[in-house]
């Protein structure tokens, strides 16, 4: 499980060297994940990180878990590793940091490399499960140190201090965007506990103050003067009026005059009872004028 990489001037790459210096070689891949190694390179070193993390995956797998998938993207500046969907940088490998990459040759959908780890100088292996590109992967990250090694030639030296600012700006860079992205979710937090807020003390959740003509049971209080106006209307209609207090004496209950005997006209009574209601009108007359 090993592959050493030749640096011989007639060696037929994959890729053109403007595609891994001016750009990147992208792939898809399964990720893993990384393990603390105690060397930078070797076979047994990197055959003992996979089985670890291979048991990994499959105490994950029977959990329910799946492996996630990463996009790779391989240039003479090193290896970064990618969401997919977001393109958000997950890992960021230089290749200078890059001690061993290696393919697994009895389980050809594993490849792996060794990266030592810019904040605490600890060497890592990455693991990948990759169902067809395994090999093609190993071969163009040996490419890009080729062609890193070839510059480095070429300038002197120069040019590895330039890749390492770079590097660092990079690094700067993917700490501004975490940042960035942090903020932004705190943001939208806010955005959310402020909408609740106002849903909260909007005025159909509010409680409507009560009417100072009401009365701590809520009733309109009694008002001689405007008791008729206080009566609610029932379908539209006004309720008929109350009757006025002359108008109840010469009315019964039944919407009659009362009877009165000396008001009722002298053609309406027989002669003999006549005679009665007029001496009983009479002495009624002179028991008012004594009085």
């Amino acid at each position: 499980m090993n592959r050493a990489f030749s640096r011989k001037k007639d060696k037929t790459w994959m890729h053109t060297p403007e595609a891994l210096s001016k750009h990147f070689i992208p792939y898809n891949a399964k990720f893993l994940g990384s393990t603390e190694v105690e060397q930078p390179k070797g076979t047994e070193v990197v055959r003992d990180a996979v089985r670890k993390l291979k048991f990994a995956r499959h105490i994950k797998k029977s959990e329910g878990q799946k492996i996630p998938k990463v996009e790779l993207q391989i240039s003479i500046y090193g290896v970064k590793i990618l969401e997919p969907k977001t393109k958000e940088v997950q890992h960021n490998c230089q290749l200078h940091r890059i001690s061993f990459c290696a393919d697994d040759k009895t389980d050809k959908r594993i490849f792996t490399f060794i990266c030592k780890d810019s904040e605490s100088n600890k060497h890592l292996c990455y693991v990948f499960d990759s169902e067809k590109c395994a090999e093609e992967i190993t071969l163009t990250i040996g490419q890009a140190f080729d062609l890193a090694y070839r510059k480095f030639l070429e300038s002197g030296g120069k040019d590895v201090e330039t890749r390492k600012q770079i590097a660092g700006l990079q690094k700067r860079i993917q700490d501004l965007e975490k940042e960035n992205m942090e903020l932004k979710n705190k943001v939208h937090d806010l955005e959310n506990k402020l909408r609740i807020t106002q849903v909260s003390t909007s005025p159909a959740g509010s409680v409507t103050p009560k009417s100072s003509s009401t009365d701590i049971f809520d009733m309109i209080p009694f008002s001689p003067v405007s008791h008729q106006s206080s009566i609610p209307t029932r379908n539209g209609t006004q309720p008929p009026p109350v009757p006025s207090r002359s108008a109840e004496i010469k009315r019964d209950l039944f919407g009659a005059e009362p009877f009165d005997p000396f008001n009722c006209g002298a053609g309406d009574f027989p002669p003999d009872i006549q005679s009665k209601l007029d001496e009983m009108q009479r002495q009624r007359w002179r028991g008012s004028k004594w009085d």
